[in-house]
């Protein structure tokens, strides 16, 4: 079972940045799928982006151009750069990972003040 640990959100103001991080307990490179999701209040979780062992990154319209994926092998962790954040960008974000099963982190509340 990989258990996964968010950290990094917090309070910015717009066109601010932040990075999340998502440590894992154990090796990602065997993971071929990891991403990250957010959910605001009232709202459905929705996918922001994906970035495969491979090598391959994707991202949601929304974020496209702002944010950047990156994994990091050498410390089980994955990252979400977040640049030029927008009030609408106000989530809890969640890291996942695909092996088999999904498994997910807790969550870390991202809040952007306009």
């Amino acid at each position: 079972q990989v258990q996964l640990v968010e950290s990094g959100g917090g309070l910015v103001q717009a066109g601010g940045s932040l990075r999340l991080s998502c440590a894992a307990s154990e090796s990602i490179s065997s993971i071929n799928v990891m991403g990250w999701y957010r959910q605001a209040p009232g709202k459905q979780r929705e996918w922001v982006a994906a970035a495969t062992s491979g090598g391959s990154t994707n991202y949601a319209d929304s974020v496209k151009g702002r944010f950047t994926i990156s994994r990091d092998n050498a410390v089980n962790t994955m990252y979400l750069q977040m640049n030029n954040l927008k009030p609408e960008d106000t989530a809890v974000y969640y890291c996942n990972a695909v092996r088999v099963f999904t498994y997910w982190g807790q969550g870390t509340q991202v809040t952007v003040s306009s």
